[in-house]
């Protein structure tokens, strides 16, 4: 989906034009791949422009950094704030949000300790990752045959721009070979996740999501669809899947701040119900409590005004 320019981006402190939001070419974090950023979204809602979880998303931002031995030259708070000024800035009533943290200009060579650390935070309009009709229609998956990395090798917890590239890999070949979205397996074959989603799979009528010692980022929009299917219910675990789960599971789908909540229609074309009726419940539900609508979750969302 292209990306749609609004007014201003957030960059080191004060708001710039879009068009002068711009890095050097030897950027050190261009060559290494070495920032963390985060995905938010802001919804509309009855009090205006509403973002869903900000300061959670932050603090995972913060996590990543630390992860990475980064240090950040902002505070969560600091962040927060700059987040619902740029959000504020592009007068949207509701946009995707992406703050990156970057080694900047000036230092070149593997060793970041004498690198500076910059900021940036840009927001936009963007619509449904997998497509209007992911919730009610589904999506095709594929099982990559590219391996999530292992924990020892590039660290999963941290949302870093680097790990991206095995991602990126896995959703093109996926898309290429006519699906949807892939689903990655971690070195011991047990699945990870999904190139930027987080799978649930739906087993005996309980729903079952991978560890984080599967190889799975610790997924905001995770907790909030763990917190909604137990409050209607539904039975919900933490526990390995293997792809044959997938297979037969009787319901499955994916989530993420990009996807929400987006059902499943086949893995390896094996078909899966779809939607399954918690997929369906959760989703509706999930899309009132973003946007302000059930009123036990109203501290999820936190207002720009």
């Amino acid at each position: 989906m292209p990306i749609t320019p609004t007014e201003k981006i957030w960059m080191n402190g004060e708001l710039v034009n879009w068009d002068d939001a711009k890095i050097h070419v030897l950027t050190h974090s261009l060559h290494y791949g070495m920032g963390v950023f985060e995905g938010i979204r802001a919804y509309e809602t009855a009090d205006g422009p509403g973002v869903f979880r900000l300061t959670e998303h932050i603090q995972r931002l913060h996590n990543s950094a630390k992860i990475l031995m980064m240090d950040m030259p902002y505070t969560v708070e600091e962040l927060v704030e700059a987040v619902k000024a740029t959000v504020r800035a592009s007068g949207l009533p509701g946009c995707y949000i992406r703050p990156i943290a970057y080694y900047g200009y000036g230092e070149m060579g593997l060793n970041t300790l004498p690198c500076s650390v910059d900021v940036a935070i840009a927001c936009w309009p963007w619509g449904a990752y997998l497509g209007d009709d992911a919730v009610t229609k589904g999506v095709r998956m594929k099982i990559s045959s590219w391996t999530r990395h292992a924990h020892n090798t590039m660290p999963p917890a941290s949302k870093t721009t680097g790990n991206y590239v095995n991602s990126s890999l896995a959703k093109v070949e996926a898309l290429k070979a006519g699906y949807d979205e892939a689903i990655m397996l971690n070195p011991e074959g047990l699945v990870s996740e999904c190139t930027g989603e987080n799978i649930f799979c739906a087993r005996g009528g309980t729903l079952i999501t991978p560890p984080l010692a599967a190889g799975a980022l610790e997924g905001i929009t995770q907790d909030t669809v763990m917190t909604i299917a137990e409050d209607l219910g539904f039975p919900i675990r933490v526990g390995d899947l293997t792809r044959s789960d997938l297979y037969v599971a009787e319901e499955l789908f994916v989530c993420g701040t990009a996807a929400e909540v987006s059902a499943v229609n086949s893995v390896d074309d094996r078909a899966i119900p779809c939607p399954g009726p918690m997929t369906k419940a959760i989703a509706d539900e999930y899309a009132k409590t973003v946007r302000g609508q059930v009123d036990k979750y109203k501290d999820w969302v936190e207002h720009v005004r």
